[in-house]
């Protein structure tokens, strides 16, 4: 019997290109979207949606039930720049989804979960440059505080419950299909539509902050390989570090420049540089590729490429 997946906040960034590529995996009808409202209609009309409230376990449990789920996907949060304004709304939007998923495999009603987790879990004290799987965790934002008290959950439910969780920490994720949602690694995507729009661009960061990034077709590629992995082969249930590339605002308008001879760029950073700055620059990701054979496709100029290309089709 085919596996029933309900895909949680499907709506979003992540969750959308999710959706559309578990349905050409395992068909339409086993992949379930759901959100708290119908804001994405391409995502609505595209197979069997739900409207589901990540906040009430009575919510995901109908739904469940209703379509025999076995495996959900837990894709909605309150990334981090939105989180630093509402830091109730996101420690609860980000805590009592995860305890929900968590407790319904807990009590059999489903049998495997997949929860993001992200680079927000690192914090000032961390090592900057090659961030080590096993760190100091000290995050100074709501968004990376619910991030990594999530990761302890989920590893406890796995050692005290045989919850079958598993979680990549996602690097900043560049995307030509959706519009981002709030993050503070925003910048790469903003940067690709203002350029072919106004052929400039304001960065909120400066130029020399590097993060670490990721193609959003590599990211959804990690997301199915984890999951379709052996359970045996997954020897980390908090969170796997993940990464592709790192670079500067400075380094990615060079290589839109390349591209588009006369785009300029200029810096005037913001709240979210504070952030950013709490990052890594890069991150050790031996574990993934090691346990799961992960591996990315996507740099910085092959990314480019792809973003200008599709952007200009739009």
């Amino acid at each position: 019997m085919a596996s029933k997946i309900l895909i949680i906040g499907a709506c979003g960034q992540i969750g959308s290109e999710l959706t559309y590529k578990l349905r050409e995996i395992h068909g339409d009808d086993n992949v379930i979207a759901s959100d708290i409202s119908y804001n994405n209609l391409d995502v609505v009309n595209s197979g069997i949606f739900e409207i589901v409230d990540a906040q009430d376990y009575a919510s995901i449990l109908i739904c469940v039930e209703k379509h025999k789920i076995d495996t959900i996907y837990l894709m909605a949060a309150m990334l981090s720049a939105t989180g630093e304004k509402y830091p109730m709304k996101a420690w609860d939007l980000n805590m009592n989804s995860l305890f929900h998923v968590l407790n319904l495999a807990k009590a059999k009603y489903i049998s495997k979960i997949f929860w993001p987790s992200s680079i927000a879990v690192f914090g000032p004290t961390t090592p900057k440059e090659n961030t080590p799987q096993h760190t100091v965790m000290e995050p100074s934002t709501v968004y990376g505080i619910t991030k990594q008290v999530g990761e302890r959950w989920c590893e406890y439910y796995f050692e005290k419950y045989d919850v079958d969780v598993r979680s990549i920490r996602y690097p900043g994720i560049i995307s030509w299909k959706t519009l981002p949602g709030g993050g503070t690694t925003d910048y790469a995507v903003e940067i690709y539509h203002k350029a072919l729009k106004d052929g400039t661009y304001e960065s909120f960061l400066s130029e020399n902050t590097e993060l670490p990034m990721m193609f959003m077709d590599d990211a959804i590629d990690a997301t199915i390989k984890i999951m379709d992995a052996q359970a045996d082969n997954i020897s980390i249930r908090s969170s796997y570090n993940l990464a592709a590339m790192s670079f500067t605002p400075k380094e990615i308008a060079e290589s839109i420049k390349s591209e588009l001879k006369d785009f300029t760029i200029t810096y005037k950073p913001d709240f979210r540089q504070q952030i950013a700055d709490s990052w890594p620059k890069s991150i050790d990701d031996s574990y993934a590729r090691k346990d799961w054979n992960w591996n990315h496709n996507f740099d910085l100029k092959l990314m480019t490429k792809e973003m200008l290309t599709q952007l200009s089709k739009k």
